[in-house]
Parts: C-alpha cells; sequence; structure tokens
C-alpha cells in the first residue's frame, strides 16, 4: 500500500524556542508581529526607545523577541544596543506647539454636539493632517460618542494614521484626551505606563479601527 502524502498543515515550521540571549532597544516606533512576515497580524506597536527582550534567531529579516513573555517578531534593522537620543524636543510628534484651534477648511457640522475637548480634537488633527478623509462625532448610542466626548478620524493610510495616534497620545493633556484607539491597538491615560494594548477581535475592519483613530476626551479639561 502507498504511503499517504504529507498534508500542508504538517509542514508548518515550528515555533522557535524562547531563549533569551540579551536586550535591545528599539530606534523607531516597531510593530510586533506574530510571524516574521510584513503581511502578519500586528500585536502591538512599542514606543521608540522601548527596550525588548531578544533571541538571536534571525529569519527574514525580523528578530524573534519576547513581548509580554510571549515569542513575537519584530524588524531586525531596527533594533539597536544603545537607547536612541530623544528627538521630542521640537519635534511634531510631541509638545503643545503648533495645536490649531482654529475652524476646520473642511466645515464645522461635525462639531455639533461635541464638548469642547473632541472639537480641540478635531480642529488640532484636521489642520495637522489633511489627510484624514472625513470626521465623526456626536450619534445616537451610549457611551462617549452619545455624550459628544469621541471623535472618529478616518484614514485609508496606516502609516499616517499611527502618526496622528502617536501625536494625540503625546499630547493628551493639552487635547484633554483620555483614550486613543488605532487598528486593535489602545491607550489609555488611565493605563498611560502600558503603552499601546491589543484589543480583542470585534469582527470587522470598523469595530477594530483599523480604518480610522477613535479619540475620546473628558469634557473640557484640555488647555491647548
Amino acid at each position: 500500500m502507498p504511503k499517504p502524502k504529507s498534508s500542508a498543515s504538517e509542514t508548518i515550521a515550528p515555533i522557535p524556542r524562547l531563549k533569551i540571549t540579551g536586550s535591545k532597544y528599539a530606534t523607531t516606533d516597531l510593530n510586533v508581529r506574530t510571524e516574521a512576515k510584513d503581511d502578519s497580524s500586528v500585536v502591538a506597536v512599542v514606543d521608540k526607545g522601548s527596550k525588548l527582550k531578544v533571541t538571536k534567531t534571525i529569519s527574514n529579516g525580523f528578530r524573534y523577541v519576547s513581548y509580554r513573555s510571549k515569542g513575537r517578531w519584530v524588524k531586525n534593522k531596527y533594533l539597536s544596543d544603545t537607547k536612541p537620543k530623544s528627538t521630542a524636543s521640537g519635534s511634531s510628534s510631541s509638545g503643545a506647539g503648533g495645536i490649531s484651534g482654529a475652524p476646520c477648511p473642511g466645515g464645522s457640522s461635525v462639531e455639533s454636539g461635541l464638548t469642547p475637548d473632541a472639537i480641540r480634537v478635531h480642529r488640532a488633527l484636521c489642520h495637522r493632517y489633511p489627510q484624514f478623509t472625513s470626521f465623526l462625532g456626536r450619534r445616537s448610542s451610549s457611551g462617549n460618542h452619545g455624550s459628544g466626548r469621541a471623535v472618529d478620524c478616518m484614514i485609508s493610510n496606516s502609516s499616517v494614521g499611527w502618526a496622528a495616534a502617536k501625536w494625540v497620545r503625546a499630547n493628551a493633556k493639552s487635547l484633554g484626551v483620555s483614550e486613543v484607539i488605532y487598528r486593535q491597538q489602545i491607550w489609555t491615560v488611565q493605563r498611560s505606563s502600558d503603552g499601546w494594548r491589543s484589543m480583542s477581535d470585534r469582527g470587522s475592519a470598523t469595530a477594530n479601527h483599523m480604518d480610522h483613530v477613535h479619540v475620546s476626551v473628558y469634557g473640557n479639561s484640555g488647555s491647548a
């Protein structure tokens, strides 16, 4: 009797052993992925300067690292033995400088029913990131959108989306922001030290915030 052929599922590469050999620093905001592939799922984004425990395993340009005690993959070329110098001073990623309070060129109809902080976020982002295609504000629902304390900023370019999400996080106090969600990652003031945290799958691209940056605010606590 001929020997049966192996199925595709039997040829899956084994998961590497998570043997920590040292640590390295992220030289840029770095995607943490489930596999050593550019199109694999992103489970988190670590900030520039974050220290990661690493292994010697490198595959397809990715290094196997420990992230929250689990084996994950990051681009090896963005890892360094030394911590990168901060570029926050005078940059566009932090600080309250450059926050516009002028009405948006696209109009102010979305601001109807929004709290001062939510209006502050809308105006700051429409001027700083004109790539946003539209903004959504108050709607008939429970939670922050129903109370006018949230803005959804629609964007298809994930690079711009992440830049905006991180800028809002860096300027949370000036804008009165309490929470930022983007691409199934959440950051909150209450758990600021945890950085970006993964969220469970909600079933669709919009529900998982893949196509927009969601910003929740306190109401009227911003100073910008």
